[in-house]
């Protein structure tokens, strides 16, 4: 009988020439669970995304309980959906107050494109500025405002009007002008090797934007959540944007976005023209079930508390001499080798001794470190261990 590894490789639309091709049975907490039975430390919690830990029984709950009420009803925006409305409620009390209203997309990309039509619209404005290195998604306004040509050249022509600076830069902020419609940016950048800013970077970044009447948008897809001990990274910084897009760890593996901003700034969708902008699946009840006891897990639980302390463990636990730097906040790290060879060794390395790391798209000298923030005190001294042992075995080849 054909297997489905067979069958992935040849119905399933492929990224790569070489995926990892684990064939994951279940998954529970920090492990994920192979159909040997073989565990594996997800120490990226699938890419920012599994924040409160795989399938949280207050959120399969809360996805069950909603799937039998009504799942989609009519395209987003038109029908009062008490998930939509209570998450939009619930959000705007953890955040600042000019962050009043939600619009909820399916994904981290689709919430950059919202942002992205919503600054334009607002402003009247057409330039973007978004950042070298940056990562925002890869649909076509997304991947028009990636800060590396090497993953864009091959889809060109892109969006007009878009122009990158340097991350830390404090030159290149003369770039933002009054032409200037948004300029979009990580408060951490993820793809980039986690790169935190320096010197109240973000700070005199806003007091520009201010200056010349150019929306400044915070992409907190990767960064939120909790992600850096604070349930959003702006928090970190004490800087408010115009926008957030969020996705990723809100819907607690369920499939949502949002982009969020006052209401002021999201009303100019309502005309000219009118449905400014729209979507089928945006805000779907069982996503939004799911967020709110995602959500809902952070806060009643407190998790993000004690992301910090956890992340500080990690540092202290991976003490090794081929280690040349560990940079990030709370469990937001990426840790530094010396080059892409030596970093893929380590991940098939660690793979085989079951935990589950990986690269970043523009610095592949580096690993991250992401965990889900329910990971023990135990299972971070156990991770670090198998992370030392598959240096050492790497190094001893």
């Amino acid at each position: 009988m054909i297997s489905h590894r067979q069958l992935f490789l040849q119905h399933v639309g492929q990224t790569s020439d070489f995926p990892l091709e684990l064939e994951i049975e279940r998954a529970q907490g920090i492990y994920m669970y192979d159909t040997n039975k073989k565990s594996y430390i997800d120490l990226i919690s699938g890419v920012s995304v599994s924040n409160v830990g795989h399938v949280h029984p207050k959120v399969v709950k809360a996805v069950q309980e909603q799937a039998e009420k009504y799942m989609h009803l009519m395209v987003y925006g038109e029908y009062i959906q008490s998930p939509q409305v209570e998450y939009a409620e619930k959000l705007s009390k953890l955040i600042p107050e000019t962050l009043n209203s939600t619009y909820f997309v399916n994904s981290g990309s689709e919430a950059i494109e919202g942002a992205l039509k919503l600054a334009k619209r607002y402003t009247g404005r057409s330039e973007i500025i978004s950042y070298i290195d940056a990562y925002h998604g890869s649909t076509h306004g997304a991947l028009s405002v990636m800060g590396n040509e090497e993953f864009k050249n091959s889809f060109r022509p892109l969006l007009p009007n878009v122009s990158h600076i340097r991350f830390n830069n404090e030159e290149d902020l003369l770039h933002i002008t009054n032409k200037t419609a948004c300029v979009l940016i990580e408060p951490i950048q993820g793809e980039a090797g986690i790169c935190v800013p320096e010197n109240n970077y973000l700070q005199k970044l806003r007091d520009r934007c201010t200056e010349v009447g150019a929306l400044l948008i915070f992409d907190e897809i990767q960064t939120g959540f909790g992600r850096t001990g604070s349930l959003f990274a702006m928090q970190e910084f004490n800087v408010t944007p115009d926008i957030m897009t969020i996705a990723k760890g809100m819907g607690g593996g369920m499939p949502i976005g949002a982009f969020v901003s006052s209401n002021e700034i999201m009303s100019c969708f309502k005309t000219n023209p009118i449905l400014g902008h729209i979507t089928t699946f945006g805000g779907h009840p069982v996503s939004c079930a799911a967020a709110i006891a995602s959500l809902d897990v952070l806060i009643d639980e407190n998790l993000i508390a004690d992301v910090k302390r956890k992340g500080e463990l990690f540092k202290k636990n991976l003490n090794h001499a081929a280690i040349k730097e560990i940079r990030g906040i709370g469990l937001f790290m990426a840790i530094e080798l010396k080059d892409f060879d030596q970093v893929k060794s380590v991940i098939d390395k660690a793979v085989e001794k079951g935990l589950v790391t990986d690269w970043f798209l523009f610095h592949d000298s580096a690993f991250r470190i992401a965990p889900p923030l329910i990971i023990s005190d135990d299972e971070i001294l156990k991770a670090c261990k198998i992370l030392i042992e598959s240096i050492d075995e790497v190094l001893a080849c």
